[in-house]
């Protein structure tokens, strides 16, 4: 075994805490109650709906899929570990590897992996971080919740990513972070960013959470920062049933990862007649809490089996968003967005369509009733955070800070709204170009 993964076993071993006795005359098992065919059941009827008109045949074959468990059942035996066992061991391990990082750690979801980030970061009350105002408010939940103060720069308006010209305008002595989100998968400009942070002495955190399997010239997305974050939430490209998320850094903070996702948690150290200990985290600027944040080994599994299509997913999304763009190319009025190039690969989570109202005949609101009344979903990621209830009973000023961000704020209200690329059958696909292309068409008729 190489001294990495010696290391690794160590540190994981050394917080991976549970009542497991073994073999005793009265034992203490490691999982409280065991699965059996019944729960499984439930679990394989939540996963797997009727389909229309096959009700009688989806009863026969749930029928033949118990007996087949009820069977298995007779040659097999209940697992004993359920949470941080094997599989995520494995899970982190192959995105280490495909991600070329020093540490990955597998957590409930990408917003614990922006809480964790920052908690290395040291940031605290007071301190600053810039972020865009087009995200998920999860980027931003962790500085709120502690009373550090949320600066908003404005965006690209090709990209709607952040703009790293307006992030140097609006640093300050107590800007400690920065923290840049790949929108749809289509990666940032990370270098500017890096050169910021370098000479301010700033983290930087990813939001890669539509971004895994990205690349931005030559380093994947999620790792260019000094800590980078992904989502495996179920609208993900990849989804650990639901819910899940990644974090990744190079730093030696990565070090400490698996007592961070586990309160501290340290069973290489003991307290006189107990088992363990809780030690503080050695952060950028002094200790630093834990949280918990543990993941499932099923959760894992699914991931791992997920994981094998990846390249496969992200090709199916960038074709149909080249077909998208060809489609659209020569529609008046249209912008499409760019596309991979030689220092760039999207994920293609998802597609961002832009018109200009001037030539278009209207904004983007009468397109989005335009197709939403033809049967073509579209949903604009995301609103402008600052204009949510939430920052308002913080103090924030929504209207001011729309002042500082006109590009989102244009971007949001006239321009931008996002359509799906997968999983659509082609003809799907084809049918959306056609729609959009009538719509825009109906639009500049009047």
């Amino acid at each position: 075994m190489a001294t990495d993964e010696r290391e690794r076993t160590v540190e994981e071993a050394a917080v991976d805490f549970r009542y497991d006795t073994g073999d005793a005359a009265v034992p203490w098992a490691a999982v409280g109650e065991h699965l059996n065919t019944t729960d499984l059941m439930k679990l394989v009827t939540l996963l797997a709906k009727p389909k229309a008109g096959r009700a009688t045949q989806y009863r026969a074959a749930l029928g033949r899929v118990e007996a087949a468990l009820n069977d298995l059942w007779l040659h097999a035996q209940p697992a004993t570990k359920l949470r941080l066992g094997d599989k995520v061991k494995e899970l982190e391990s192959r995105c280490a590897r495909l991600l070329n990082v020093k540490h990955a750690c597998f957590l409930t979801n990408a917003t614990a992996g922006f809480e964790l980030a920052l908690k290395f970061a040291g940031l605290g009350p007071g301190d600053e971080v810039i972020a865009p105002p087009l995200t998920f408010i999860a980027t931003i939940l962790y500085p709120l919740e502690i009373g550090a103060k949320v600066v908003f720069a404005d965006v690209d308006p090709r990209t709607l990513n952040l703009d790293p010209a307006d992030v140097a305008r609006k640093l300050t002595a107590r800007t400690r972070a920065i923290l840049p989100v790949h929108l749809g998968g289509y990666p940032v400009d990370m270098d500017p960013l890096m050169d910021l942070a370098k000479a301010h002495d700033l983290v930087v955190v990813e939001d890669a959470a539509h971004a895994f399997g990205g690349m931005y010239r030559g380093r994947m997305t999620g790792t260019v920062g000094h800590f980078g974050a992904y989502s495996f939430h179920e609208v993900k490209n990849l989804n650990s049933l639901g819910e899940g998320g990644l974090l990744v850094t190079d730093t030696p903070f990565g070090e400490q990862f698996a007592k961070a996702r586990f309160v501290g948690l340290d069973s290489s150290r003991q307290l006189p007649n107990w088992v363990y200990d809780v030690v503080a985290l050695a952060g950028k600027n002094g200790p630093v809490v834990a949280g918990n944040h543990s993941t499932t080994e099923v959760q894992a599994a699914c991931l791992l089996a997920q994981m094998t299509r990846l390249k496969q997913i992200i090709q199916t999304r960038r074709r149909r968003a080249e077909y998208l763009n060809e489609q659209f190319e020569s529609v008046a009025g249209l912008l499409t967005p760019p596309l991979d190039d030689d220092h760039v690969k999207s994920t293609h989570h998802l597609y961002l369509l832009q018109v200009d109202p001037n030539k278009a005949g209207g904004d983007i609101q009468e397109l989005k009733a335009r197709l939403a009344a033809k049967g073509v979903v579209n949903i604009p990621h995301f609103a402008p955070l600052y204009k949510f209830a939430l920052l308002r009973s913080l103090n924030y000023d929504g209207d001011a800070l729309a002042r500082t961000c006109p590009v989102a704020e244009e971007a949001f209200n006239r321009r931008f709204t996002h359509l799906p690329l997968y999983p659509l059958e082609d003809n799907q696909v084809e049918l959306m170009a056609r729609l959009v292309r009538e719509a825009m068409d109906q639009m500049r008729r009047g």
